[in-house]
């Protein structure tokens, strides 16, 4: 009998009121013995096809079985002739009966009951054994005929099967007859000890000598199919209980024989893990003198449990009048006010790179000057932001000519007339564990998803990191903005590092300066553009390395490294770098008689910041921009600098950074005649800042910044710029 049709014989009534038809005419056969001692031959051959009729009418009962094929039986013995019956049967047969007959019919006994034969089978080899004695004595001492043991012979029994290729493989897998007619002792005969023993004994029945291999998932089966009608058993008994093995070719074989010690073996091992379960699951149980303990604690802390339970109905009221009175489930506010106390201590000339006009009068008082942002992230599934930023401010530009050095991040605003505006609008998502969308509807500048590895200084322009714009990452992050998207793939996974960098990654997106104009020479392709892609090396925790590219377009009068501003022709840009830059000596900006040109860019930046020791960390980058003047010639501007951050000191939260280096300056020029003659007396700048943490949500920064040569001209006086600047974060 299979392992399927095991389990199939357990729940099929019909199939156990067949066997139950079969067990009653064995037993009817063995109570006859005593009146039926010799019957002719005849009378032998009945008793053969009234058994084979038995057979016939239990392979009836399933409607799978196979067509019964004619049985050849040949009996050899000493003074008795043998015809057993045996019913061919498929698969999803409950078995057959082998019926042996003596010249005493009534001491056959059936082996079906413990012998199942499937389509499997293929022959029987044969056995020989002395007759049975049929004597008074014997019935004596064997009352019951089921304990009788068969000791007859039983000669090339052929079975012919539906499918003989299986049948060949299943004959490797057969028992001996040794095993199968032997110890067929009445289990009321035996003791509990050889039970047990038996069950070790033929728990390996049948195997062909192979050991079986205990599994762990059903998948480890080769022949087991999802289709399989015992599939979702199999797979339970496998899974959930451990308790079914495999062979160690990695097959299953259920449509192999089962013996009843194989069933045996099975069923007590899967009772085993289960009582370990059961075991395992009441270990951690409360004792009754657990419970008298907790009883006893009760009563001597009631009073403190009391005023606990006191404090969490308070708790459990405020929250739910917070919950009815807040603004939004899935929006969190924050906000940062900048106060700055500044002044410019420098000369008082603003000379204008081409033609040395005088622009401004070089007049700057001491100013106080604020800005305040208010964040609205909202996430719909915890891993998204949508980022509403208002801003509003009056920080106005010192009055320094035709440049736009030692501009500060509270200046870096749209308006400067206390008006709310849309400071910033996007959308971030992750599409995959490793790769992040930022879909930019307004303002959208690079750094919302490309790092500018300058972690220390770098504050999107707020009021927590370097004074200057031009200490926050490198110009050429400046170039383009606007609305577009943005990708970012981290390489080795995002929160791996556990430092102040991010993971390797590669970072690249579009950004269109002014998307929402349909008319001509504007709108998301056709108007002012840039894109810009960045491969970010961080290879351990101390070290990050970045390439960065960056491609723009820009129509009369927008270049410049000002977030894609555009502010148009005749009106200077930019907040960082000398006017001459911005404006490539004035051939971009246009001025008296020259009319502004249209300019395509690609610039080159290289980035590094090196962490020497937490509280030490080193880094800096460099930028150069190749400029083509349509129509009129190419342009070269560099940018570089150095930077030094020193975290902590003092205090947790503490950071004292210096800045060194050159804003953007032009730095050649091809042109036709004197539209190329420009001033490029060197231009540094100087800065130096402390930022001291009052509280979590306040710090004081005071600092200096010093450019000589402002506008790449000796002529003009140094700016020093002095600071005290107070942030608040809410």
């Amino acid at each position: 009998m299979s392992k399927f049709l095991w389990s199939y014989l357990l729940i099929s009534p019909a199939v156990l009121g067949a066997t139950l038809v079969v067990s009653s005419s064995a037993m009817a056969a063995d109570a006859q013995q005593a009146a039926d001692a010799l019957k002719p031959q005849a009378a032998q051959a009945e008793t053969g096809q009234t058994s084979e009729a038995k057979v016939n009418a239990l392979a009836a009962v399933d409607e799978t079985t196979a067509a019964l094929k004619p049985v050849e039986e040949i009996a050899q013995g000493t003074g008795s002739e043998t015809k057993p019956a045996i019913a061919d049967a498929s698969p999803a047969a409950t078995g057959s009966a082998i019926a042996s007959a003596t010249t005493d019919p009534a001491a056959t006994n059936l082996e079906a009951a413990s012998q199942p034969v499937t389509e499997s089978l293929a022959a029987v080899e044969p056995t020989v054994a002395q007759p049975v004695e049929n004597s008074a004595a014997a019935k004596l001492e064997n009352p019951a005929p089921a304990a009788t043991a068969v000791k007859e012979q039983i000669s090339a029994v052929q079975l012919e099967t539906t499918a003989p290729a299986v049948a060949e493989q299943a004959q490797q897998n057969l028992p001996s007859p040794a095993q199968s007619l032997a110890q067929t002792v009445a289990p009321q005969a035996q003791n509990p000890a050889a039970t047990l023993e038996q069950v070790n004994e033929y728990s390996s029945e049948g195997s062909g000598g192979e050991t079986q291999a205990q599994v762990t998932s059903v998948s480890q089966l080769s022949d087991v199919r999802p289709t399989d009608w015992a599939f979702q058993a199999l797979q339970s008994l496998v899974e959930r209980y451990g308790c079914i093995a495999g062979y160690p070719d990695g097959t299953f074989r259920g449509n192999r024989a089962m013996t009843r010690y194989e069933f045996a073996a099975g069923l007590n091992a899967c009772l085993d893990k289960v009582n370990e379960l059961i075991k395992a699951g009441t270990t951690n149980l409360a004792t009754k003198d657990d419970l008298a303990a907790l009883q006893r604690l009760q009563e001597e802390f009631a009073a403190e449990l009391a005023t606990l339970r006191g404090r969490v109905d308070a708790l459990e009221a405020r929250t739910s009048e917070l919950e009815a009175n807040q603004f939004s489930t899935t929006t969190k506010l924050t906000g940062e006010a900048i106060f700055a106390l500044s002044d410019d201590f420098g000369g008082n000339d603003g000379l204008f790179g081409r033609d040395n006009r005088r622009v401004g009068t070089g007049n700057n008082e001491a100013v106080f000057q604020q800005r305040v942002r208010l964040n609205l992230n909202t996430s719909f599934t915890g891993r998204d932001l949508l980022l509403t930023r208002l801003d509003v401010g009056n920080g106005q530009n010192f009055n320094l000519g035709a440049t736009s050095e030692g501009t500060q991040t509270w200046n870096v605003v749209g308006r400067t007339d206390n008006v709310f505006h849309l400071g910033s609008l996007l959308y971030k998502f992750p599409a995959s564990n490793r790769l992040n969308v930022t879909i930019e509807a307004a303002n959208g500048v690079w750094n919302d998803f490309i790092p500018t590895v300058n972690p220390y200084f770098e504050d999107f322009d707020g009021g927590n990191g370097s004074l200057s714009a031009f200490g926050q990452s490198n110009p050429i992050y400046r170039l383009g903005g606007g609305a577009g998207i943005g990708f970012d793939y981290a390489f080795g996974g995002r929160g791996l590092l556990g430092g102040v960098f991010g993971p390797t990654s590669l970072s690249f997106g579009y950004l269109a300066s002014n998307p929402a104009s349909p008319t001509k020479g504007a709108g998301l392709f056709n108007g002012d553009y840039a894109a810009m892609g960045q491969l970010t090396f961080t290879p351990g925790r101390n070290l990050q390395v970045a390439l960065t590219y960056n491609h723009g377009y820009f129509t009369r009068g927008n270049f410049g490294f000002d977030n894609g501003l555009g502010n148009g022709p005749g009106k200077l840009g930019g907040f960082t770098g000398t006017g001459v830059a911005n404006s490539i000596n004035g051939l971009s900006e246009g001025f008296s008689g020259f009319r502004a040109r249209k300019v395509v860019s690609n610039s080159y930046g290289a980035e590094a910041s090196f962490r020497l020791s937490p509280r030490f960390i080193i880094g800096g980058w460099a930028g150069l921009t190749n400029a083509r003047i349509l129509g009129l010639g190419d342009a070269r501007i560099w940018n570089y600098a150095a930077t030094l951050a020193l975290p902590d000191l003092g205090k947790e939260g503490n950071l004292l950074g210096f800045v060194v280096g050159r804003e953007p300056y032009l730095d050649k020029l091809e042109a036709p005649g004197n539209l190329r003659n420009f001033n490029n007396d060197t231009s540094w700048h100087f800065e130096g800042f402390y930022k001291f943490k009052l509280s979590d949500n306040i710090a004081v920064t005071p600092g200096v910044i010093w450019i000589t040569n402002p506008n790449q001209n000796s002529n003009n006086d140094d700016i020093i710029i002095g600071t005290l600047r107070t942030t608040f974060t809410f």
